[in-house]
């Protein structure tokens, strides 16, 4: 079941969306990645209580995210793939990240806790390209031979709408599986070889928290809020880890913020003895010259509030706040790049 704290966000956000038109002139509204919404969500109630301000966020998935900002229908976009430089270009959108996170494999074993189970690469990309079919494996054995593996058939779940999640879990499986790189490769949609699709990190959170024998990935946040269990992986140094701040912080640290076009950044099998290899920044689309500059200038507002104040709410939740050297750069390229309709900046 999807837990309290996911339905309270929900009812927060309703409420959000529901005092916009009467208490705040401006209306902010956002749509995009479900990876980062838990703490999207938290940082808005908070920012609701201490400024009065809403804020009213969809989380639909980056593809729907990427649309609706393209469509300008929305006055921000949120997306955990980020876009290059020149399709920034051509959508005359800028970018930044906002917060860090780790992707994780979930799955419902009975008799089987978080971080009984390791993977490496390899076989991840073969029980997702349906080619290891039973939880009794030979391979699986291998890498788990004091665990008591059930002959139960695995049920692979993936995402089905256009996701950064799956953007960035298709990057990593591309990374270290010829396989799959070949005969699936990476993006937020792909031609899944096997398994049930489910909408948003919310949906394949439901559907391994009530299938036995299942296997998804999501964002950390809505294993550790559903109480899922969660594996570990064997990185690219060779050691085994486990989804914690300290592996998402190493798997970060590596980032070279200040030399990234339109801080294009991908944090998958990193180096570093202690890198989760799934780790993932999400980002925030704004156009350069908003349709509704004061719509923008209140979500700055909002953004930059998060960097200041929601660092605690973020570490939470465990994703891990940008460092401040990081948010300096991404000031910086707000006053640079966001202008009003008479080419005025939005931020000085």
């Amino acid at each position: 079941m999807i837990s309290k704290f996911f339905q309270r966000a929900a009812l927060a956000a309703a409420a959000l969306a529901a005092t916009m038109g009467g208490a705040v002139a401006v209306d902010i509204s956002g749509a995009g990645a479900t990876f980062p919404y838990p703490i999207y969500a938290k940082w808005a109630d908070a920012y609701k209580k201490e400024t009065g301000a809403g804020l009213n966020y969809q989380s639909i998935g980056s593809g729907g995210g990427i649309k609706q900002i393209k469509a300008r229908t929305v006055t921000f976009g949120a997306s955990d793939q980020p876009l290059k430089s020149e399709d920034l270009e051509a959508a005359g959108l800028t970018q930044w990240p906002q917060v860090i996170g780790g992707i994780v494999p979930v799955i419902n074993l009975d008799g089987i806790n978080s971080g009984d189970i390791v993977f490496d690469g390899p076989t991840l990309a073969q029980i997702f390209l349906g080619e290891i079919k039973s939880w009794d494996d030979a391979a699986l054995k291998k890498l788990n031979p004091k665990a008591k593996l059930p002959s139960q058939a695995i049920a692979v779940v993936h995402r089905s709408d256009g996701s950064g999640t799956t953007f960035n879990f298709t990057n990593y499986l591309s990374k270290v599986s010829a396989d799959w790189k070949s005969k699936v490769g990476e993006n937020t949609a792909v031609e899944w070889p096997t398994g049930i699709g489910a909408k948003g990190n919310e949906g394949v959170a439901a559907n391994v928290a009530n299938t036995k024998g299942s296997i998804g990935y999501v964002e950390y946040a809505y294993a550790k809020q559903n109480k899922l269990t969660f594996t570990k992986l064997i990185n690219k140094e060779g050691k085994t880890v486990a989804p914690t701040t300290p592996s998402f912080q190493a798997a970060a640290a590596v980032a070279d913020w200040a030399h990234a076009g339109g801080f294009y950044q991908i944090l998958t099998d990193q180096p570093g003895a202690q890198s989760w290899p799934i780790t993932a920044a999400t980002f925030i689309l704004l156009p350069k010259q908003p349709p509704d500059s004061a719509a923008a200038a209140e979500a700055l507002k909002f953004f930059g509030w998060a960097f200041a104040n929601g660092g605690k709410a973020a570490e939470e939740l465990d994703y891990i706040p940008l460092p401040a050297a990081v948010v300096t750069l991404i000031k910086k390229s707000w006053a640079a790049n966001l202008k009003d309709a008479s080419g005025k900046p939005l931020v000085n």
